[in-house]
């Protein structure tokens, strides 16, 4: 009988720790650790760059730096590709993601969001010179795309025997598009921008809108603490005024007026 009790107490001794690990709350982690960790991908401009000073910088940046002051906790950077942001997220290197992290039903099976606060184009963009209508335009061109992101996704969907060239962050694709190794890109206009700061005589223009996608906040499935709390973040600066205040700096236009109801 005593063992059957001492078996029955470590059973729920181990349900418990169990239990624990759970419900575990980022949020509270984090204010427990004194510090912040935001995954940001640092080769994706606007969004994140890094500066001659060898300092981050972009419109995301500016929001995890935003978003670290309204928690009251330094900002710690995790510096991420577009291919690992959602496994650096899920293995716990980071609390979140914010890196112009399109929300899709694929993703939302994997990982929770926050309410939106940008949104991104999935275009493809060639010189000016160009006819491109249609994907069947595309024929015998090489299609560069940024190797896990939504451009790459819905690309892929659409492609109609083209050469799809994958590079594993937005910054070399912007090379290779302007050295001429890819002759169309599947990206965003911000990236398309950057490719014509690089290279203004080439002149790249949007031939095609693909999808459009709200982005936001990416955490981990169950912080139900934390998505309430950014949520709260995102609601507050899209009041104020903030969030569009960065998006405009770094992408020329406002914020769409109907974005608190996108997801």
């Amino acid at each position: 009988m005593k063992r059957r009790h001492i078996l029955a107490a470590t059973a729920l001794a181990i349900l418990g720790t169990f239990a624990s690990y759970a419900q575990a709350d980022a949020l509270a982690d984090i204010q427990a650790r004194k510090k912040v960790l935001i995954a940001l991908d640092l080769g994706s401009p606007p969004f994140g760059m890094i500066d001659v000073n060898m300092q981050p910088y972009g419109s995301d940046v500016e929001v995890a730096k935003l978003l670290a002051e309204q928690l009251g906790q330094p900002l710690d950077i995790v510096q991420v590709t577009s291919p690992n942001r959602i496994p650096y997220l899920q293995t716990g290197k980071a609390d979140m993601v914010i890196a112009s992290l399109s929300v899709t039903d694929e993703r939302k099976r994997v990982i929770d969001y926050s309410k939106p606060y940008g949104v991104i184009q999935s275009v493809v963009a060639a010189p000016a010179g160009q006819t491109i209508k249609t994907m069947a335009d595309l024929k015998g061109k090489r299609i560069g795309t940024t190797r896990g992101s939504v451009n790459d996704k819905e690309v892929t969907k659409v492609n109609d025997g083209s050469e799809i060239v994958r590079y594993d962050d937005d910054a070399t694709l912007v090379t290779a598009l302007v050295s001429g190794q890819v002759d169309v890109m599947a990206t965003s206009p911000q990236i398309m921008k950057a490719a014509n700061e690089r290279n203004p005589a080439s002149k790249f223009e949007v031939k095609m809108v693909l999808k459009v996608f709200p982005y936001a906040i990416g955490i981990r499935k169950g912080e139900a603490a934390l998505k309430q709390r950014l949520d709260k973040f995102v609601d507050e600066n899209l009041a104020t005024g903030k969030l569009n205040e960065i998006y405009k700096k770094y992408n020329g236009v406002d914020l769409p007026a109907d974005i608190a109801t996108l997801n």
